[in-house]
């Protein structure tokens, strides 16, 4: 760690979000903003200098006739990345951030998951990185749902959904890199905390149709906790949240193909979950 401390570098601060308080640093202050946009949505200068883990972004610099100049992301003393692709530099350390902030926050509970608000209620749709989860996000957003995120759902410990509105990120229909970012309009983002209304784990195949089946809550807390990056740390207090969460809301799963029928589906789905809820409560 000595070693790349005495790298020179030019510009760095404390910074803390969902209670996890990091380090970042560059060489190139000119860089800060952008590093800054890779951070986790609300976060804020820490008053602290200490910090739970420091992240290097080194910068190669313009590349010259025999000279390669790499970019460098440090996790303490590890190297992430060493790569003449500036963006994939970038990707890695976004995706060490963020991924450091869900595991680690002690006030909320991470799910990697899209999720709009419908009708006063979530819609979680868990899954991996490139399950199609963004598309199905803005295919739901096109029908009058208000976006919380379509990377993580962040639950605090009473099983509500907080929002976490980073900018969609779509990738090519081949599934490929770059990623393409597209900012949702402010008035179309969502405000505070809401109960959980439906979690759908669908993943897109070519051609499918979603035909969704209901899971029994203890197989729902399996495959939701699948996408829970926090489970290993945290096992007690993400069971508790979790299963707050799945008394309440029901689990399907299921194949999907074009985005358009599975968003039809699924709120159509919330509305018979939300009639039933309606029912039972007059009887």
């Amino acid at each position: 760690m000595r070693k790349i401390d005495r790298l020179g570098w030019a510009v760095g601060h404390a910074i803390e979000a969902y209670g996890v308080r990091v380090g970042l640093r560059t060489n190139d202050a000119g860089l800060l903003p952008e590093l800054e946009r890779l951070l986790p949505p609300a976060w804020s200068r820490s008053s602290s200098p200490v910090v739970g883990r420091l992240y290097s972004f080194w910068a190669g610099g313009a590349a010259r006739p025999g000279v390669r100049r790499f970019d460098i992301v440090y996790d303490g003393s590890r190297t992430v990345v060493r790569t003449l692709d500036r963006t994939a530099a970038l990707d890695a350390l976004e995706q060490e951030l963020r991924l450091h902030v869900a595991e680690r926050s002690r006030r909320y509970v991470f799910v990697h998951a899209g999720v709009v608000e419908w009708q006063g209620r979530a819609v979680l749709l868990p899954g991996p990185s490139r399950s199609g989860k963004s598309r199905l996000v803005q295919e739901l957003l096109r029908r009058g749902a208000r976006y919380y995120s379509d990377e993580y759902a962040v639950l605090d410990g009473r099983g509500r959904v907080h929002p976490y509105p980073r900018p969609l990120a779509l990738r090519t229909r081949g599934g490929g890199t770059p990623r393409r970012y597209v900012e949702v309009p402010e008035a179309a983002v969502g405000r505070g905390p809401i109960p959980v209304g439906l979690v759908a784990m669908c993943r897109y195949r070519k051609g499918g149709q979603f035909r969704p089946r209901s899971l029994s809550p203890g197989r729902g807390l399996l495959a939701v906790l699948s996408s829970t990056p926090p489970a290993r740390r945290q096992p007690r207090r993400v069971l508790q949240v979790l299963n707050r969460v799945l008394s309440r809301a029901p689990v399907v799963t299921g194949w999907r193909g074009e985005a358009r029928q599975t968003a039809s589906s699924l709120l159509e789905g919330l509305a018979e979950t939300a009639e039933a809820r309606q029912g039972g409560g007059r009887s």
